[in-house]
């Protein structure tokens, strides 16, 4: 199909040809008492010679003409492909840790692109990779002059302030980042996670809000931070006196995540005190049935510690049913039964627990064990066996370990004490992951990476 136009063209061609040589006729041209006689064909001829000849000449002139022209734009083009090159290259000596040849390509890159944007970064990282922080600064400064740029300067300077400990400065840098980019991930979680560090909960939740609505968090995650949030707010309202608004606060953190131990039980407390005994104890059922925890057991047991032991016992039974396979509603039927000298009640429900031999008993497990073993029967040595066994348990007792660093803490708090990020101590039993003591971890750093 591509050939058909030739074709026709050549025909056409072949025909004039044919054409005019069937029919020479003549033209005579006077001119200047010149006369010129000649055949058509011949006149032709003469006249697309004449035109090849004049379209020769002017594309020669052309070219003289255009040839400064076009060495100038060949030259650009062949420093912009090399500077690009040198750019590439750069980047991939910079993740590979070369900071000399990371330099060096930064600087040819810089002198054969007249394009700053493109080699501030390389040249930032490079100095960085040398340790020169204060010209990595410098280069991630400059960066802030240029909108192209902006977000990458607030970037590294971020990640600058926070190796340097600089928290208020690495606040002030992400408030702008987010002004700029509040749909990015990373910029959204390092705002949230300093205002936490600081304690301004009210910024943080409307930041963690602004999160959500864009999409910037994952919602688990999300929920969870946003409960810690607000039940941090509620024991800050608490403390300054503001009972009303500590109080919708709580409650809007249980509802949030009533498998969050601290703020169900901090709500169900709240509730007891003001005489609203059977809300609190609905309260900590709720939470009870999301996931047994043994905080949320221990203010079960304040809401009837005036009961005789029997009648607790009885309310105990009613919150394990709720998770009746659980190990702690297990615990906390025999801790029950063990106060109301229930000997044969405790043993059954710890078997389950304790296996064929209770060598693999948890330390509270084995000290329950001695407990019984010394108030049954008086049986000192049944109950120093069980305490060596809980000093010696391969299992250790669940804890709040946090999921940053690995660091073990006492009680539930909202910063870790050892890496100090926001809302990371999840409880764990001893199988989960392994712990580490502060001391061990004292390295560990704070803030995550941030993501692109």
């Amino acid at each position: 199909m591509r050939a058909i136009p030739a074709l026709v063209a050549i025909a056409l061609f072949v025909a004039a040809v044919v054409f005019v040589a069937e029919h020479p006729g003549g033209v005579v041209i006077t001119w200047q008492g010149w006369e010129i006689e000649t055949s058509v064909a011949v006149l032709a001829l003469a006249t697309a010679i004449a035109a090849l000849v004049v379209i020769v000449l002017v594309s020669l002139l052309r070219f003289i003409l255009h040839s400064p022209r076009n060495f100038a734009r060949a030259r650009r083009e062949r420093r912009r492909r090399e500077g690009y090159r040198a750019l590439t290259q750069g980047m991939v000596a910079v993740a590979a840790g070369d900071a000399e040849e990371a330099q060096k390509l930064a600087r040819r890159a810089d002198s054969l692109l007249a394009e700053p944007p493109l080699t501030l970064l390389l040249s930032a990282q490079a100095a960085q990779l040398t340790g020169d922080e204060r010209a990595a600064a410098n280069y991630f400064t400059a960066m802030l002059e240029r909108p192209e740029t902006e977000f990458l300067g607030l970037r590294g300077l971020i990640m600058q302030a926070l190796r340097d400990g600089d928290e208020a400065t690495a606040l002030n840098l992400a408030t702008r980042a987010k002004e700029l980019r509040p749909k990015t991930p990373w910029v959204m979680t390092y705002l949230l996670e300093l205002q936490a560090r600081r304690g301004s909960w009210q910024a943080a939740e409307a930041t963690l809000v602004e999160a959500e609505r864009r999409k910037a968090l994952a919602q688990p995650l999300s929920s969870r931070r946003h409960a810690v949030i607000l039940h941090q707010h509620s024991v800050e309202a608490d403390a300054e006196g503001r009972g009303p608004e500590a109080m919708r606060l709580a409650r809007k953190a249980n509802a949030l995540a009533p498998e969050f131990a601290p703020a169900s039980v901090r709500y169900a407390r709240m509730l007891s005190v003001r005489g609203q005994k059977r809300r609190a104890r609905r309260t900590l059922e709720a939470a009870w049935r999301a996931a047994p925890h043994p905080a949320v057991a221990e203010a079960h047991a304040e809401l009837f510690a005036d009961e005789q032991p029997l009648p607790r016992m009885k309310h105990v039974a009613r919150l394990a049913a709720l998770n009746p396979d659980h190990i702690e509603s297990r615990i906390a039927l025999a801790a029950s039964a063990l106060q109301a000298r229930l000997w044969g009640e405790a043993r059954r429900h710890l078997a389950p627990v304790l296996g064929d031999t209770g060598e693999t008993a948890a330390p509270r497990v084995c000290r329950l064990m001695a407990e019984i073993e010394e108030s049954e029967h008086g049986d000192l040595a049944a109950a120093r066996q069980w305490l060596t066994r809980a000093a010696s348990a391969m299992v250790p007792d669940p804890a709040w370990v946090c999921s940053a660093c690995g660091v073990e803490s006492g009680e539930w708090r909202a910063l870790c004490q050892n890496c100090h990020n926001f809302a990371t101590l999840e409880w764990r039993d001893g199988e989960r992951a392994p712990r580490r003591t502060l001391e061990r971890t004292a390295s560990a750093t704070g803030l995550p990476p941030p993501q692109p």
